[in-house]
């Protein structure tokens, strides 16, 4: 990895497109914590992250012809693409039966509908604690919510990538709003109970 930490990114990539090792090593040195932070935003857990990480590199080796350089961080953003795409095709399956079997209690649109939570009580959430929370989400809900909101996706986007109705989408990001409110609650509560 030494000699190559200042080659550009248009180099890198053609160099990889020529199947260097020492070019994908560098690579996968550059890029493999942002892409590792997309995978567990997805999966929610590190093994499932990890095998995740382990496939989409090797996606991108063999894919990176296609790549065209637009500038400084493009890679990066075609890498990221790429990591989402193979963690939303991962997920379509499973989403599909998941979203299917998991049916909307009213109660939990009662619980998105009249609980507020305040601008002040998500300062009070650190970055981590909030991915945890995602994290723990059932698998359509966290599936639906990074798309929706992380990735900016409409729920007629998401119904076409997971291969579900556009109402599914909708009420599991409510779903996921709700239980992520509810636990973002139970930690303000449980924070003003130890003071």
């Amino acid at each position: 990895m030494g000699r190559l930490h200042s080659t550009t990114e248009a180099e890198l990539a053609g160099m990889c497109g020529k199947g260097l090792p020492e070019a994908q090593e560098e690579l996968y040195g550059r890029y493999a914590s942002a892409m590792f932070a997309i995978c567990l935003r997805y999966c929610g857990n590190r093994d499932d992250a990890e095998d995740l990480l382990h496939d989409g590199f090797i996606k991108i080796f063999g894919s990176i012809r296609k790549f065209r350089y637009q500038g400084a961080g493009s890679l990066g953003g075609w890498m990221g693409k790429v990591f989402v795409n193979e963690a939303v095709s991962r997920l379509r399956k499973k989403a599909r039966r998941d979203i299917r079997s998991v049916p909307v209690e009213e109660s939990t649109l009662t619980i998105y509908d009249e609980t507020g939570t305040s601008d002040d009580t998500l300062e009070n959430v650190s970055p981590e604690k909030l991915i945890e929370m995602i994290s723990e989400l059932p698998d359509g809900c966290r599936s639906v919510l990074n798309l929706y909101v992380f990735e900016q996706k409409s729920h007629k986007e998401i119904a076409r990538l997971l291969g579900i109705k556009e109402n599914s989408s909708t009420s599991q990001l409510h779903r996921a709003k709700a239980i992520l409110r509810n636990k973002i609650n139970r930690l303000k509560n449980g924070n003003e109970n130890r003071r």
